[in-house]
């Protein structure tokens, strides 16, 4: 049996579902509360404990969120029990992922969909599992390849060594722990080197070309000096269209139901997995088209004349990039941005970074902190930091006051984007639209 300590967490709830298609018993413990990642844990009728020490017994197998620290109230229990082996979550993962063809993505930005098109391109091919960090995952008992989101928090991606991995970007975040710039592409450089057949790179990014790559690898991007180049591109607000070169020779025309720059550099990084695996681009084109998107990614749901979308961007990179493709497929419409910030240290130190990608919006809504982990020691802000900084932006909290103010702005494509627990004030908004 497998206990997860934590088990609504991302990566969590996504290992909790692939031990359990794979027959193992599988149970956890979490918040009460509701998170999106539970679904799958439902459906698989995966017992969730609320937290307590009493859930701990001789004997178990735990696996440890990497957000709980050694003296929460569970992990203590383990780790003082002599009969239960424990791990952290990074570490079983990278232990497991070792009896398959595994193939890794990573980057500030981009990897939980790219390790979502890769699983599908992959999976159209051959038998193939998946963790991504929305938290789906699945492994067939005859699975030839594993694909998994390498997330590079307190470098913990450090614990897998990949056949293959893709670096979407490099971007600073997590300042909370790196130290500055240099810190956090050491990091990178330090995943990268582990690699141990061949690694992919978004070659238009200037920091991941700072790299000091030693094993063998492939630049993709929109430029000449890519070793993977997309040309000739035509995006529409349904689809893109575009043709590949490799090393100068043309491989053959791509068209994908995808709507976003980012989208068609995270289809680039594929496809070159795929050639470099010798799939036929037909067969890659098919997988790729045959990709529904990932769980928070950009969800879109249309209710009469208003748009909701649902995306995860927390970073200012993100932001930017969700609104400019939410402008691309709504090019006539006015454009709420809502966004709940993760953290006061990234809010701090990107502030005006923030308010540059925001601004993008025609309409500024800003929810407070309130997640457990917002607040860090020796930075005193609320999101008036980041409010002030936004010329005639609003502070909007998921109430039926705020909810009503938000509705009342239709027609509009609302745009929610946080990490952390938006989704509650998206659907009073609907409720206030239908009413």
């Amino acid at each position: 049996m497998y206990y997860f300590i934590g088990i609504k967490g991302s990566g969590m709830a996504s290992l909790a579902c692939i031990l359990n298609d794979l027959g193992y018993e599988v149970s956890g413990s979490d918040l009460e509360k509701h998170f999106f990642t539970e679904e799958e844990l439902t459906k698989r009728n995966i017992k969730i404990l609320p937290f307590s020490a009493s859930n701990i017994h001789d004997n178990m197998k735990i696996i440890i969120g990497n957000a709980f620290k050694d003296d929460f109230v569970e992990v203590a229990a383990a780790l003082k029990n002599p009969t239960i082996k424990t791990w952290r979550y990074h570490e079983f993962l990278g232990e497991f992922m070792k009896d398959y063809r595994d193939f890794a993505v990573a980057g500030s930005h981009g990897k939980t969909t790219t390790t979502g098109m890769l699983a599908t391109m992959l999976g159209h091919y051959e038998s193939t599992g998946f963790l991504i960090g929305d938290g789906t995952g699945h492994v067939n008992q005859d699975g030839i390849n594993f694909v998994i989101e390498a997330d590079e928090y307190q470098r913990h991606f450090l614990a897998y060594h990949p056949d293959y991995a893709i670096i979407t970007n490099v971007d600073l975040d997590h300042v909370d722990y790196f130290k500055d710039d240099a810190d956090y592409s050491l990091a990178y450089e330090q995943f990268a080197n582990q690699v141990g057949k061949a690694l992919v790179l978004y070659g238009d990014d200037q920091r991941v070309r700072s790299l000091n790559i030693q094993v063998e690898h492939y630049y993709y991007g929109e430029t000449a000096d890519d070793d993977i180049q997309a040309i000739n591109i035509v995006e529409t607000t349904t689809d893109m269209a575009f043709d590949v070169l490799f090393k100068g020779q043309l491989i053959g025309s791509f068209k994908l139901p995808f709507v976003g720059r980012h989208l068609l550099w995270n289809s680039l990084a594929v496809i070159t997995v795929g050639l470099l695996l010798k799939i036929d681009p037909q067969v890659i084109n098919a997988g790729l088209a045959a990709f529904k998107g990932v769980k928070r990614r950009f969800v879109v749901e249309e209710l009469g004349d208003n748009v909701f979308i649902d995306d995860y961007a927390h970073h200012p990179t993100e932001v930017a990039v969700t609104i400019k493709a939410a402008r691309t497929r709504y090019p006539k419409r006015k454009i709420i941005a809502v966004f709940k910030p993760h953290r006061v240290s990234r809010v701090f130190h990107f502030a005006n970074d923030f308010k540059i990608a925001l601004e993008l919006a025609d309409v500024v809504c800003l929810c407070p902190f309130t997640s457990i982990d917002d607040q860090e020691e020796g930075i005193d802000i609320d999101i008036t930091y980041l409010q002030e900084r936004i010329p005639g932006s609003y502070i909007v909290e998921e109430n039926e006051k705020d909810a009503k103010f938000l509705a009342d702005m239709q027609p509009a494509v609302y745009l929610f984007m946080s990490s952390k627990d938006i989704y509650g004030l998206s659907e009073l908004v609907k409720q206030h639209q239908n009413n």
